[in-house]
């Protein structure tokens, strides 16, 4: 017998989760036309408000059971006891999705309960108290029917037999979601109070919310991560680890992470969904209202997993298109990164559904819906068009600003590395620039040029560049090719390197794979290991064996910054000499 769910209203598609929507009389192929005109009457009948359950409601569940051959019946009431939605099938198979239930928030429950029938003894199994915490129904009645016999009235009808029930709830308290109660008598259960119950529930939940000390405006993220085949453990880790820290720089706050381990992606959710319901009672567990995966998904994952978790999912894209979002001050900085945002979004327009919008209410916010879908398309496509027309206007003049330093003779020196590898702090130091700096992913996106004088006849360019990312969005370099083209165009690199990370050689690794992608010029690169007074002077000297012509110093502290100095007079003075050869110089 197929698994059917119907609502008052059978033609509102929110109503019909269980299966595909299709036509009624489809959904309950295999019913008797009795069995569908009974199923129907219960949304007739109400019950008080006050109360869990009736014993004449129960006992009308356990006769249409009994009369299905044992298959459960799920119905789900609201607070004014009206039934709102019918299910055959277990609470799980007939679940309604957490995007549509009515009530939202981790402080309150969804004012829907549910009253559920299945035959043979024991009480709700795993997969219904889960589907009870993802819905965060305010109870679940189970109804233990008997396979065979109960009461039966005149003329033969069976009335249905309930031989005990049990009353399963969420609990507000930290390391337990439910409790479930010992098997009550039916007349036990239909006394107690609906109203009293919701009442202490919500308040304890509202009570462990306050103490958590949540700030509604921050973004409270779980971290998901997939570790295909082939993939170490030790990548996963750094990936999420960085991930972690890209949340941290957009102003999120990590509350866990969350990983699985299979062959491939799953086509439609990534993970697993199993993984994918551990996730959702997380979310619940935590008070999270955002997930943030490893990896770019498809629109219609986005939505598959919206739907299931009952919160905004993001990806790594999304994620670093936001923080250079919040870090452009520059009118150049901001052009690009509107560019990018919007050359990410318009291959995903299609499909969004209520999400397809989100330019002005933020991420996951409702849109207009699919009808605007062209609409958005030709207005994004023009917007696009003049952003990129600026742009080029942008490299142009930048371009011309090359070509007077160049008219100088002064040689540009271009500082380039992974993010958050100090290259500010550096420029600051060797130049007395007034950089903004920070411990953070991006915290600058705009290029900077000083001079730095070396001597009395020498002095060369310093170009502070965007750090670079593992994976950096295509956007992201497409839109940022006028700020790229200051690494590019120079002179030199310095490949700024912070040692004091724990993926050091990945990162140096992950910068000379996007330089290797670049149309650079044909001057030297200078391997430079930053933050050594951070590190055993020991493994720095080990280090050192391994990169025998690499520079070794500490921008904060100042360390071997005059080994630096040398080398880039060298470098001056053998451009005045019409050589690019650098050596390094040797300490006196």
């Amino acid at each position: 017998m197929p698994k059917v769910s119907t609502s008052r209203h059978p033609a509102d598609s929110r109503f019909s989760s269980a299966i595909a929507a299709r036509p009624f009389r489809e959904q309950v192929k295999g019913l008797k036309p009795y069995q569908q005109k009974q199923l129907q009457r219960l949304y007739q009948l109400r019950l008080p408000p006050n109360r869990l359950v009736t014993v004449e409601f129960a006992q009308r569940l356990g006769s249409l059971t009994q009369d299905l051959e044992g298959q459960p019946i799920s119905v789900y009431l609201n607070r004014r006891g009206q039934v709102i939605r019918v299910g055959l099938g277990s609470p799980f198979e007939t679940q309604i999705p957490a995007w549509e239930l009515p009530r939202q928030g981790a402080e309150r429950l969804s004012g829907i309960r549910c009253i559920t029938t299945q035959t043979g003894a024991g009480g709700p199994g795993q997969k219904a108290l889960t589907a009870m915490a993802l819905q965060r129904l305010d109870a679940l009645i189970t109804l233990s029917v008997a396979k065979a016999g109960g009461q039966r009235r005149r003329g033969g009808a069976a009335t249905g037999f309930v031989n005990c029930a049990y009353l399963a709830h969420l609990v507000p308290q930290e390391g337990h979601r439910w409790q479930v109660s010992e098997p009550l008598p039916l007349g036990i259960l239909a006394e107690q109070d609906l109203q009293e119950l919701v009442t202490e529930l919500e308040d304890g939940f509202r009570r462990q919310l306050t103490a958590r000390q949540v700030d509604p405006k921050q973004e409270r993220a779980i971290l998901v991560g997939l570790q295909e085949l082939g993939q170490s453990r030790e990548d996963l880790v750094d990936r999420l680890t960085e991930l972690g820290r890209l949340v941290e720089s957009a102003g999120g706050q990590v509350l866990q992470t969350l990983w699985q381990r299979r062959e491939g992606p799953n086509s439609a959710t990534v993970i697993g969904s199993g993984k994918v319901q551990e996730l959702a009672l997380l979310v619940q567990d935590l008070g999270a209202n955002l997930v943030v995966f490893d990896r770019e998904l498809t629109p219609s994952q986005v939505r598959t997993l919206e739907e299931a978790v009952g919160v905004r999912v993001v990806d790594r894209s999304e994620v670093i298109l936001d923080i250079f979002a919040q870090r452009a001050r520059t009118r150049a900085g901001k052009l690009q990164v509107e560019l990018a945002q919007l050359q990410y979004l318009l291959p995903r327009l299609a499909g969004r559904g209520r999400t397809m919008s989100r330019l002005g209410g933020g991420i996951g916010t409702r849109g207009p819906g699919e009808t605007q879908l062209e609409m958005e398309r030709r207005a994004i496509q023009r917007r696009i068009g003049k952003l990129r027309q600026e742009v080029e206007e942008l490299r142009r003049h930048r371009q011309r600003l090359r070509q007077r330093r160049e008219g100088s003779q002064i040689p540009v020196v271009a500082l380039v590395g992974y993010t958050n590898a100090g290259k500010s702090t550096l420029l600051n130091a060797l130049t007395h620039a007034q950089v903004y700096v920070a411990d953070q992913l991006f915290a600058t996106l705009d290029p900077t040029t000083r001079r730095l004088e070396l001597s009395d006849h020498q002095a060369v360019l310093l170009t502070d560049t965007v750090g670079f990312l593992t994976e950096l969005p295509e956007q992201l370099v497409d839109a940022f090719q006028a700020t790229l083209e200051e690494v590019t165009e120079a002179d030199a690199l310095l490949h700024v390197v912070d040692l004091s990370h724990p993926n050091w050689e990945g990162q140096i690794e992950a910068v000379e794979k996007l330089l290797d992608g670049m149309p650079l010029a044909t001057g030297p690169r200078q391997l430079v290991f930053n933050k050594i007074d951070r590190l055993d002077p020991e493994w720095v000297e080990d280090v050192r064996l391994l990169y025998p012509k690499a520079l070794f110093v500490s921008a904060a502290t100042g360390q071997n910054l005059n080994q630096l100095r040398r080398t880039l007079a060298q470098f001056a003075a053998a451009l005045n000499l019409n050589s690019l050869d650098w050596q390094e110089p040797r300490d006196p």
